[in-house]
């Protein structure tokens, strides 16, 4: 048997092909991975040889694949905004839909400014470290119910060496000290209970709690978007992620909810993803 990186990344990806949308790719990580190598490294040496334990340690990994765990979850790295974050089975594996989120974020933060921004819901932290990192100027919250995925998030801020971010432990405002934000933005949970999804991919192997709503998946965007209304400056901004077919549930709440200038924006495949609302009163 020639184990040349070549052909073991060719068997490999044949033996991954039913389960992933990219296998090629995922036997490149994974590869990469065991070999502390970056991607450019297969292509420049693909015949070079794998020693027995780096083989071994490979198809343990491959295998886990095949089984569906997200390549995320087996390096525990995944990028975001051009970052690697550490994420673990307790976050969400970022998306890059939720990019949206960061680039409408942007917009609406001046970079001269030192304005407050709190993110609900922070998982791995990508929206609070990434508008962080991008608006210096900005004194950044970030929440999370679970303590479990706080730690993820102060460990990837650190990694980053963030220092205008501050972590609570919440259910939403709830144990927030009291502060009027010029932003409140979330990725909350928003797939339906009975979602036939949640039983496909990468969601499986996920924080189910990170993912599902009561209420056909809108009673958290529900919830946000009223007690926000309390905890925003005048012509405060609010943006929340949601599903790709919940734009006018959305804009019902937040029209209900008396927000102004209320529109959806739509991610990179075209979904309406981000519903904006302004609070004027």
């Amino acid at each position: 048997m020639h184990h040349s990186i070549k052909s073991v990344l060719a068997e490999s990806a044949d033996a991954l092909a039913s389960i992933s949308d990219s296998p090629l790719l995922d036997a490149e990580v994974l590869l990469c991975l065991v070999l502390h190598k970056g991607r450019s490294y297969l292509r420049a040496w693909p015949d070079n040889l794998l020693e027995p334990e780096q083989l071994e340690q490979f198809w343990a990994l491959v295998e886990e694949r095949q089984k569906g765990v997200p390549v995320a979850y087996l390096t525990g790295y995944r990028e975001f905004w051009s970052r690697d974050f550490h994420v673990t089975p307790d976050v969400l594996i970022p998306r890059p839909d939720t990019e949206l989120l960061i680039e409408l974020g942007l917009k609406l933060i001046p970079a001269n400014e030192p304005v407050k921004l709190i993110d609900l819901g922070t998982g791995s932290g990508i929206i609070a470290i990434t508008l962080a990192a991008e608006r210096p100027l900005a004194q950044v919250i970030a929440t999370d119910f679970s303590p479990l995925a706080l730690e993820i998030a102060k460990h990837n801020a650190r990694h980053h060496h963030i220092t205008n971010i501050r972590f609570y432990q919440s259910n939403w405002f709830d144990d927030v000290p009291d502060a009027q934000f010029d932003l409140v933005i979330s990725n909350p949970p928003y797939i339906a209970e009975d979602d036939s999804h949640l039983q496909e991919g990468d969601v499986r192997f996920e924080p189910q709690t990170a993912l599902v709503a009561a209420q056909q998946g809108l009673r958290d965007i529900q919830i946000i978007a009223d007690t926000t209304r309390s905890r925003l400056k005048s012509k405060g901004h609010l943006l929340i992620e949601h599903g790709y077919d919940q734009q006018h549930q959305v804009q019902t709440i937040f029209k209900n909810l008396r927000y102004d200038k209320v529109r959806t924006y739509q991610d990179l495949s075209g979904q309406p993803r981000v519903t904006y609302g302004q609070w004027n009163q």
